[in-house]
């Protein structure tokens, strides 16, 4: 195939596979320079055939790659290394008329290594011409992308595999939009809670999901704009569905960007939540109904305990009237007048009681409970509030107990814990049953500790959990006076202070109402 007159280097194949070449030492020299440099390529197999398609040339790579030494496939047709349904079906002469027809075959494929093993080929096989134009062979380049290829197959599995999974879940509305918002996958739940097959919605734009209110104050275009600036936006509120009914629903929208951060459009998932809403709507109409219950019912307790102690406020002031306007000044019965002026004084107490009440739970509600923290004595002041109470301790039959000697120092409103003290005796004697009531103070890991226990009706179980709430009274109002509010205030004291308060009782067996309070200041 070379002219005679041709006088220029020729190749000529060598025993190791390598490409030697005769004529001009300088084309020798950069023959072997470019012989060393293919044969020491090892993530190529690159050969060459010859016209025929039988193997010329051999380098280090094709030998790592396809597993056969030089001495082996020197000579051997390079469809050995085509699966042998490709070569049934003419398959490698077919690649090679490709390069004769077009100048370049390339493709991947599978190919055999020398053990029968398939690998995933790139392969490029060009023409070798001559200076003349004739063909004197071809070169053939191939690549192992079996890795790759592995690879791929696996993100497509993976692809399909989360495809399938999206497609079939019914619970959520998976779909995907164009940057415009408009439609463009569809899921089963997504048919599912909107009623639309994907046929009918795909390429249309999402704000047909929302009512028309939505739509007319363009709330489905700043959800997007929401979802494109800060990447994300979620909401719960009503959406529409194929039919005109609404739904509440808990909307995702998540912006997709490729590599360059431009946007390729939305992610949106829809719940529909519309059970849970009516059974949140169904409990807040419950609680509000309490609520008004409560009301109600402190309306009455309040108006009840307000005008007892005038009565008998009324009725002493006019007997002591009386006692004045029918006895001249040097005559009146003192000790009359006395007992009547304390009951007066008391009930007046009472109803101061009430009242103040009434306002520290306004107080409360506003955020408005202020303390007066200076040093005191927590044992002295309950050992005041217990003295103040004898009388009517024994008035009721219940003895009392005491245990708190030891002084017990802290920073504390003094006013405040008056309160709390007095609350909680106060409660004990009236629901002690005239049994006796056991008073402490003790100090505990550096927390004052009070502790209050009857032995009385105690509280049932099912009142206990709600016991230090607003006008919650665990027993009949028609057998035990107050508004409800003495331990609600309580906690409310103590825990501004730091502390806690807790109670135990068996009903039938008394309670025991226990306040631990930090010593210093508060957290």
């Amino acid at each position: 195939m070379r002219s005679p007159l041709d006088d220029s280097p020729r190749p000529l194949a060598t025993n190791n596979g390598g490409t030697a070449f005769v004529g001009d030492p300088s084309a020798r020299d950069t023959g072997a320079q470019l012989r060393l440099f293919i044969d020491s390529v090892k993530d190529y197999a690159i050969l060459t055939l010859d016209p025929g398609g039988y193997i010329v040339t051999w380098n280090t790579g094709a030998e790592r790659i396809k597993g056969y030494r030089a001495e082996e496939i020197l000579g051997q047709h390079f469809s050995c290394f085509h699966p042998p349904d490709d070569v049934a079906r003419g398959k490698p002469q077919q690649e090679l008329e490709t390069v004769l027809r077009e100048g370049r075959f390339e493709e991947e494929g599978w190919r055999l290594r020398k053990d029968g093993d398939r690998f995933w080929a790139n392969v490029v096989i060009t023409p070798m011409r001559d200076p003349q134009g004739l063909l004197v062979g071809f070169a053939k380049v191939t690549r192992d992308f079996t890795e790759r290829k592995l690879a791929q197959e696996q993100l497509q599995q993976s692809e399909e595999r989360f495809r399938l999974l999206v497609s079939h879940i019914q619970d959520y509305a998976i779909y995907m939009l164009d940057p415009e918002g408009r439609v463009t996958t569809w899921n089963a739940g997504a048919e599912r809670f909107k009623q639309y097959r994907a046929e009918e919605i795909l390429g249309q734009h999402f704000s047909r999901f929302f009512p028309p209110e939505d739509v007319a104050r363009g709330k489905p275009w700043k959800a997007l704009q929401i979802a494109a600036n800060e990447g994300h936006f979620e909401e719960e509120a009503w959406r529409i569905r194929k039919d005109g009914t609404r739904f509440w629903a808990n909307v995702v929208i998540t912006a997709m960007r490729d590599a360059q951060d431009r946007l390729m459009g939305f992610a949106k998932v829809t719940r529909d939540f519309t059970e849970r809403k009516q059974t949140q709507d169904q409990r807040e109409l419950e609680l509000l109904r309490d609520a008004v219950r409560a009301r109600d019912e402190f309306l009455s307790v309040a108006s009840h305990e307000l005008k007892t102690p005038l009565t008998p406020l009324q009725l002493k002031l006019t007997a002591l009237l009386r006692v004045v306007e029918n006895h001249p000044a040097a005559t009146l019965p003192v000790q009359r007048v006395a007992r009547d002026l304390e009951v007066a004084r008391r009930q007046v107490r009472k109803l101061s009681d009430l009242i103040e009440d009434l306002l520290d739970v306004s107080r409360i509600t506003m955020g408005q409970l202020r303390l007066e923290r200076a040093p005191m004595d927590f044992s002295a002041l309950v050992r005041e509030v217990v003295a103040r109470y004898a009388p009517q301790s024994a008035q009721v039959g219940c003895g009392v107990t005491l245990d708190a000697h030891t002084p017990l120092e802290g920073n504390w409103d003094r006013a405040r814990l008056d309160q709390v003290v007095t609350n909680l005796l106060s409660n004990a004697l009236k629901y002690g049953a005239g049994k006796p009531l056991h008073v402490s103070v003790s100090l505990d890991a550096g927390r004052a500790v009070l502790c209050v226990r009857d032995e009385g009706i105690g509280i049932p179980v099912d009142a206990q959990p709600r016991l230090f709430e607003r006008f919650v009274r665990a027993v009949s109002e028609r057998n035990y006076g107050g508004l409800g509010l003495g331990l609600f205030i309580t906690q409310q004291i103590v825990e501004a202070h730091g502390g806690s308060v807790q109670v135990r009782s068996t009903p039938g067996e008394g309670a025991t109402f226990t306040v631990t309070l930090p010593t210093g200041e508060a957290s």
